[in-house]
């Protein structure tokens, strides 16, 4: 045992929307729990991205967490429109956003604010990286963390992520390659430096699909467009390009990914004021762990997925809601409250990440673009 080890009831680690999530039903039923994150702040990196927040999950867990009415303050009017395009240009499928779907899109970013102001001071200990991890017995844990402190727990909480350093407490998988490469690309100020990119993916979500390769793009709230050029690639394909040289050579190197493909659709990447490539892991569909006394895992610690569902954050938030509700119910029984949610968190997220790698598959699949048709013209019959 260290000699500064601080003891706390509940440590959860991580500052996602899940760990944040589960922290707040926690406060809202009395319970205190404390946070640990590696960030340095709040500000230290930018959140990026929309999130569509749906009725059966997100929602459900911002209800839970007495936030539902700060949540429809942040909603990106506007934001559920949708275009499908091949990579001729073509728009197969437009929807415009009537205003009563119930995927509303909020920013990453906005939504995290909500739930960090919703916490006490204090609740969140910034700057805090993990380095181990430890059983104590008794279903108690110890957390190291590279400043040299140390906090011991009655209830480890791992919301940190698709490399979790709790994990490995519970479970010896790891996240393996998709086969799916992003380059992730913002075109800033879209609206008077980029209007022809603006005009191209519209209000809302964006997908062009074909020849096992696309663009997926979204508009953000601040004016900018958010787009993802994915390709089925090698894993080490990324690390053929140099991202942090000379950024000409690098789009070169993309779109050279993208022959014969209409420029207003090449002008994404080309057009682009930043890029980072980003590859696509999950964890084995239907993973689970037996039953860890003091510990347990939420979010993409969890059941990391490919992004092709769009559930990510929302199971995130659920996971959080479930979690902290079932401890809350079971005031001294922490084995109890962790049987009860893991119960309900292994067959929901196996769902969840059959459905995603379907989708992978779906979209990146020899005939992507025509089943994407198909999905969004023949109606729920046929997803």
């Amino acid at each position: 045992m260290s000699t500064h080890s601080t003891h706390h009831p509940i440590a959860i680690i991580g500052a996602g929307l899940g760990g944040l999530t589960a922290a707040r039903v926690l406060h809202v039923h009395g319970i205190e729990a404390a946070v640990f994150e590696l960030e340095a702040s709040s500000a230290a990196r930018t959140q990026g991205g929309m999130l569509d927040i749906h009725e059966e999950n997100g929602q459900k867990a911002l209800q839970a967490a007495g936030l539902h009415d700060g949540f429809r303050a942040i909603v990106h009017e506007g934001g559920q429109a949708m275009r499908l395009l091949g990579p001729d240009g073509t728009v197969h499928v437009s929807e415009e956003d009537d205003g009563d779907g119930g995927r509303p899109e909020v920013d990453r970013g906005d939504l995290r604010d909500l739930l960090l102001d919703s916490l006490p001071d204090g609740t969140i200990r910034w700057g805090r990286k993990v380095t181990a991890a430890r059983a104590l017995g008794d279903g108690r844990h110890e957390v190291t963390f590279a400043d040299g402190s140390a906090v011991t727990t009655d209830l480890l909480i791992g919301g940190d992520g698709a490399w979790s350093r709790v994990r490995p407490l519970v479970s010896d998988a790891r996240p393996a390659y998709t086969g799916i490469s992003f380059v992730e690309c913002d075109l800033l100020e879209a609206d008077t430096r980029h209007p022809r990119s603006a005009a191209v993916i519209g209000g809302g979500f964006f997908l062009c699909l074909g020849d096992e390769r696309g663009f997926l793009a979204h508009r953000e709230t601040d004016g900018s467009l958010h787009v993802y050029a994915a390709l089925r690639a090698d894993e080490g394909w990324l690390d053929t390009v140099d991202f942090g040289g000379d950024p000409d050579t690098a789009k070169e190197a993309v779109l050279s990914r993208f022959q014969g493909w209409d420029e207003g659709l090449r002008r994404l990447v080309a057009d682009a004021d930043t890029l980072a490539p980003r590859r696509i892991h999950a964890l084995p569909v239907g993973h689970r762990w037996d039953r860890t006394p003091g510990v347990t895992l939420l979010g993409d610690a969890a059941h990391l997925m490919s992004p092709f569902a769009g559930e990510g954050a929302n199971l995130a938030m659920f996971d959080g809601a479930e979690l902290a509700l079932a401890v809350a119910a079971r005031p001294g029984d922490i084995e109890a409250a962790l049987s009860a949610y893991e119960e309900a968190l292994f067959p929901r997220s196996e769902a969840f990440a059959t459905e995603s790698a379907g989708s992978l598959d779906m979209m990146f699949g020899p005939q992507g673009l025509d089943r994407m048709v198909a999905f969004f013209t023949e109606g729920p019959a046929t997803r």
